[in-house]
């Protein structure tokens, strides 16, 4: 039986969900490029008729950078969404099992959470394609604002319900091994409340309707607290067991885990700082935006220095990328490289830009966004090296799903 060819990721976990959601991700970097190299006066993101009068004007390295977005997004769109109905497929079964019951009966029981997270991270994507690739969406997007907000708001109770589950059974019955918390794992929650969050913001910075506006400001910051909440809680529950047991090596990539969620809730901010202003008349200036945008960017790159840190202490490529052992928690190291490209252009081009510090398209623009496009770049390699990893057939895999 050892020589009967299979693929590692036909021995399913829940986690595989984050390799929809990576996908996604970078399907975002890639717009980011259209987000500031393309003009769009009058809107608050650029749509197709923007690419298109941006082609229209014949520049050369303008149109060469539109033609790599839109290669990125449609390729690495398509990812995340087929990557987010096979593992739905993969879910139907995955319930019946015995693997599924003790999966409840655990800390990993939260390792469920990764399906909202993947439902809006689609979402938020699927919203992208649309505006990238859709002739006149513009025009109706008014009417879809509210669509979202619903879909959004489906997703967030499938979360909460997920949530509560979990911390029902704990606080019943108890059975919550401190011991094996010696992680970030139970931070998954925030992410996905804070992904919901993010898609239910955008009404906030591009509606004209102040009450859908207003409505998407309220709703968006309930989710925000909710996730600042549950990542405070299990920053202190899980380095309090780290620093007692050391860390689970296989799950090590998840002290990275604060790196998305801080670009998820700053990009969430920044949407409700423009509504407010559009909106209400609540000006956030550019210096204000560069001063927020630098410290959750300080956030991420001291939560990256101490997550590269234990990966290297734990010889987690050794034994998890490179060597025998397989796991589906490889996927959680493609989110980190992702947030720091997004909020990497936020920050040059809302904060740095936006506060006059340095000049758009200048020298020093360009070398710090070469810096982002590193970032990028090594995600993308990581998406690709996971892919052969975890998808190509081999013989007699060492899986492990913990």
């Amino acid at each position: 039986m050892s020589n009967i060819l299979k693929r590692p990721a036909d021995t399913w976990s829940p986690l595989y969900f984050l390799a929809s959601v990576g996908a996604g991700g970078l399907s975002v970097t890639f717009f980011m490029y259209l987000m500031f190299w393309v003009p769009h006066p009058g809107r608050t993101v650029p749509v197709f008729e923007d690419i298109a009068a941006a082609l229209a004007t014949g520049h050369t390295g303008r149109t060469l950078a539109i033609a790599v977005a839109l290669a990125g997004i449609a390729v690495f769109g398509a990812l995340n969404l087929s990557l987010l109905v096979w593992n739905l497929r993969k879910l139907s079964a995955f319930r019946a099992t015995e693997k599924a019951q003790a999966l409840a009966a655990s800390n990993a029981q939260t390792q469920m959470m990764a399906l909202p997270l993947a439902l809006a991270m689609s979402i938020n994507g699927g919203f992208i394609l649309g505006l990238v690739f859709v002739p006149g969406l513009w025009s109706v997007v008014e009417y879809l604002f509210p669509l979202a907000m619903v879909a959004f708001l489906a997703v967030g109770v499938l979360a909460f319900r997920q949530l509560g589950q979990f911390i029902a059974r704990v606080t019943a019955s108890g059975g919550f091994d401190c011991a094996k918390n010696n992680s970030f794992a139970q931070m998954l929650p925030a992410f996905a409340l804070a992904m919901t969050g993010v898609g239910l913001s955008a009404p906030a910075a591009m509606s004209a309707n102040a009450t859908v506006a207003g409505i998407s400001l309220v709703l968006s910051s309930f989710f925000l607290v909710a996730a600042a909440l549950i990542v405070l809680v299990g920053l202190v529950l899980g380095l309090r067991s780290i620093m007692e047991n050391g860390v689970a090596a296989e799950q090590a990539p998840t002290l990275m885990m604060v790196v998305p969620i801080t670009t998820i809730l700053g990009i969430l901010m920044l949407r409700q700082a423009h509504g407010l202003e559009v909106s209400f008349g609540v000006h956030m200036d550019g210096a204000e935006k560069m001063m927020l945008l630098t410290r959750l960017l300080s956030v991420e790159v001291i939560f990256a220095l101490f997550g590269l840190t234990v990966l290297a202490a734990t010889g987690y490529v050794r034994r998890f990328l490179t060597g025998e052992a397989i796991s589906p928690g490889n996927y959680a190291l493609v989110c980190p490289p992702v947030a720091l490209s997004v909020l990497t252009q936020f920050w040059i081009n809302t904060g740095l830009v936006g506060a006059g510090l340095i000049e758009k398209f200048g020298t020093a623009y360009w070398a710090l966004t070469a810096v982002a496009l590193a970032f990028q770049a090594v995600a993308v390699a990581l998406v690709i090296f996971l892919h052969r990893r975890h998808f190509r057939a081999s013989r007699g895999a060492a899986m492990r799903t913990a």
